[in-house]
């Protein structure tokens, strides 16, 4: 009798290395999810080795090697694999220490974005009322301007650098969570689960953060990858613009400001940072569309 009871509650609960099987089936459908998840774990790795694997310091200028081409060009030197820059840094150095910047600064962002995000949306999709008026024109707002231009204008007004470019991206980002954490937290409110929980005593922090919100989390997982890429993306064009990160920082945006008179007599230094911010986003991007398509039920295939 004990066994003919229990075994359909353990058939009917899946375990979590099942959700986790269930999770990568999908997710691997989408071949190029799982490209975009290895660039990415690799990007990860030289991150974090950058260091041991870059072979001079990023600062340090050889004045007798100014504007050297990579090595496969004619008056390439084995010493500087991807060439120098104009001052006689190596590239390839510049470029390693640079994913640690570009991953900083996504993960920085990502995270306040999201953290703010879900606290202002899940106060406003509860309580509703002028409350939820209130935050949501706020953000219809922010939504209303460019996202470069007003993280320009915050960037302007709190001063040039990395970390006021940090602050001014993820308040631009954060409607974004926002609005999705609102919406669905909508959506599960009225749910039985959640009036059972109230029957019970639970009081509203309890019911907006650990009862309703760990059911929000699939589509804010989506958003915060995609929120990943634009970071990095405003990032370099704030560094571009001379309004993020300084020189001789080596990030990829001010790599490329530094470069840009140099576009046509010496394409290294252009182009490399350049290819370094589309493939870190485009895998980004993939993981992003694999996360979708592997937390949305919608998108499953039965």
């Amino acid at each position: 009798m004990t066994d003919t009871t229990i075994a359909p509650a353990v058939a009917t609960d899946p375990s979590r290395r099942a959700r986790l099987a269930e999770f990568w089936y999908y997710f691997s459908e989408n071949r190029g999810a799982v490209i975009g998840l290895w660039v990415f774990i690799l990007l990860v790795v030289v991150a974090l080795l950058a260091p041991l694997l870059a072979p001079h310091s990023p600062s340090a200028q050889y004045r007798d090697a100014v504007l050297v081409p990579p090595f496969w060009e004619a008056g390439g030197h084995a010493s500087f694999l991807l060439g120098t820059d104009a001052v006689g840094r190596d590239m390839l150095s510049r470029l390693l220490y640079g994913t640690r910047y570009s991953l900083f600064i996504g993960v920085i962002v990502t995270t306040i974005a999201l953290a703010g995000g879900i606290i202002i949306g899940v106060i406003a999709g509860y309580y509703r009322g002028w409350i939820d008026t209130v935050i949501m024109r706020i953000m219809d707002i922010i939504l209303a301007f460019p996202s470069l231009l007003l993280a320009l204008v915050l960037v302007a007004v709190l001063g040039p650098g990395l970390t006021n470019a940090m602050i001014a991206i993820a308040l631009v980002l954060q409607p974004h969570f926002v609005r999705l954490t609102r919406a669905a937290v909508m959506a599960e409110k009225t749910r039985d689960y959640v009036t059972a929980a109230k029957v019970a005593g639970a009081g509203p922090l309890r019911l907006m953060f650990r009862t309703i919100l760990p059911n929000c989390m699939g589509p804010l997982i989506v958003q915060a990858t995609l929120s990943f890429s634009n970071a990095i993306l405003d990032a370099a064009a704030l560094g571009f613009l001379g309004m993020g990160a300084q020189p001789p920082t080596p990030e990829w945006g001010t790599m490329l400001a530094e470069a840009r008179e140099f576009i046509l007599r010496a394409w290294w230094v252009v182009t490399f940072p350049g290819l370094a911010i589309l493939i870190t986003v485009l895998a980004i991007n993939l993981v992003g569309d694999g996360l979708r398509d592997a937390l949305d039920p919608k998108l499953k295939r039965s």
